[in-house]
């Protein structure tokens, strides 16, 4: 095909939660633009963003338990966990919005209420947890948490978990009733259909196989049909970079300097799912222990009532892994290929200083079925392997790169944007916590790709989300306001009532 007639203004590489977001904000803000989607796979949401890829977890700091870090004078550092709340109160004030303009229906279908609890054991562990409660118990972000170390709260809170518990060790919990279950996969593929009624060009079964800069400044991509192994060529002024694992590789094709010395480091996983639903019926909250040493904080076990397919689904895990696959879909050669002159030095660095990662991850990988099964009764004593199933999940590139703080083959474990210092192109790297603050990374891409319509933007974006540019700590009472109208526009009014019960 001739690249001439095929100029647009944006091309979106890749169909997940990142690529919905940003085409969703972009056809608020400039309607008149043309936006091309590419996705290599049959449909939307398939890859890291699809339900059975990812923990669910509308990620709010409730229960996470390394997004607070105990600090040399024993006192407990929350700012990471304000950070990410703040970041996912954004994406629930965008998605409510898009609900009230019906623009998407039906928000039960992707979002629910559940809570969210801490479980530690141990003597150590257990007074790290009350100075966590009771740092976040002053922010108004986190009012309603509730903790207990008396075995019989906890097993009206948790009695699957307390079920059979022979331990005299000391356990406590963390719970907070306004946690969210939210299945991206539904919400991506809602926010795609969303877009091809705004007129977004949305290809299946394309492959991105080059991008390249030309002589008039734009983009021009190479693309392969994957069913008819036809070749086309697409340009654009804008390209957003958002393949999950598969970004890596499509930023380094692009040779811009910000995609130098930075490498990806590969993480699968498994979870186990209960296929008894007796079980099931038993447990309803998502429960976030503490990753062992040596794991990355994407490792972290918890136990998760989770809604997929319509129905109640109870989920264990991750139980990480090794594969050199970028994407779960992806090639064996992933890594391999990943390796350029440019960073080869950067991933060496990596691979010395994270030797406690290796190990654990050599670990996850030799475990049996009844190891696992073990690992589960940990929280879950009374577990039989008969009534559990394990599931691949999705695979995971951590970011690594030369930082000044952590010097060379820094391994990151958030999510991170790369751009041109044009503004032209940007790439999403990194996991967790990924697709609960979405909105928060995509207006990120807005503001540095595209500095000079920030202004012009503004009063939009404040429409679509009220918060924007406002500290909601700082400002309890905006908080209030913008929380207790998503929770009704979202239907978690119960969530809504139960967090105010307590103010």
């Amino acid at each position: 095909m001739n690249s001439i007639e095929n100029k647009t203004d944006v091309i979106l590489i890749g169909a997940g939660v990142m690529s919905a977001t940003l085409g969703s904000l972009l056809k608020e803000l400039a309607p008149q633009w043309k936006i091309k989607v590419f996705e290599r796979l049959e449909r939307a949401g398939e890859e890291s963003s699809n339900e059975w890829n990812n923990a669910g977890t509308g990620h709010s700091a409730l229960c996470e338990l390394n997004y607070t870090t105990e600090k040399s004078d024993g006192t407990v550092d929350i700012s990471k966990a304000v950070k990410v709340n703040e970041q996912f109160q954004i994406s629930r004030q965008f998605w409510s919005y898009l609900v009230n303009r019906n623009l998407i229906q039906n928000p039960q279908d992707f979002i629910r209420p559940i809570p969210h609890m801490s479980l530690v054991q141990g003597e150590t562990d257990v007074a790290f947890l009350r100075k966590r409660f009771e740092a976040l118990s002053e922010n108004p972000l986190f009012q309603g948490m509730e903790f207990s170390d008396d075995p019989e709260t906890l097993r009206k809170w948790i009695p699957l978990i307390m079920e059979g518990r022979r331990s005299s060790e000391p356990i406590a919990a963390t719970k907070t009733e306004f946690g969210t279950d939210v299945n991206f996969g539904n919400l991506t593929r809602m926010l795609f259909e969303h877009l091809k009624k705004q007129n977004v060009e949305v290809n299946y079964r394309r492959s991105v196989e080059d991008i390249k800069r030309t002589s008039d400044g734009l983009w021009q991509l190479k693309v392969r049909r994957t069913d008819t192994d036809e070749v086309e060529y697409h340009s654009a002024r804008f390209v957003f970079i958002g393949g999950g694992g598969g970004s890596l590789p499509l930023l380094q094709k692009t040779g811009i300097p910000e995609s130098k010395h930075i490498g990806g480091f590969p993480v699968s996983g498994l979870f186990m799912v209960c296929n008894n639903p007796d079980i099931v019926e038993q447990h309803h909250a998502k429960v976030y222990g503490k990753a062992k040493v040596g794991a990355p904080p994407m490792s972290v076990p918890h136990l998760d009532t989770r809604f997929i397919d319509g129905k109640k689904s109870l989920l264990f895990g991750p139980f990480a892994g090794f594969s050199p696959k970028f994407l779960k879909t992806g090639s064996y050669l992933d890594l391999i290929t990943s390796v350029k002159p440019d960073n080869v030095i950067t991933m060496l660095a990596a691979g010395v200083k994270e030797m406690s990662l290796t190990k654990y991850l050599v670990q996850q990988v030799a475990l049996s079925n009844e190891q696992r099964i073990e690992e589960l009764r940990e929280f879950i004593p009374t577990a039989k392997s008969e009534d559990w199933d394990v599931v691949v999940a999705g695979q995971r590139v951590q970011v690594i790169k030369d930082t000044e703080s952590g010097g060379r083959g820094t391994l990151q474990f958030g999510t991170e944007v790369v751009s041109a210092a044009d503004g032209s192109v940007a790439a999403l790297l990194g996991a967790s916590p990924g697709a609960s603050t979405a909105v928060h990374v995509m207006l990120e891409v807005l503001q540095r790709c595209f500095p000079e319509q920030m202004d012009h933007w503004e009063p939009k974006i404040r429409e679509m989300i009220p918060s924007y540019g406002v500290s909601l700590v700082q400002h309890p009472d905006l908080f209030e306001q913008v929380y207790a109208s998503t929770a009704e526009t979202l239907g978690l009014t119960e969530e809504r009532d139960l967090a105010y019960s307590y103010s």
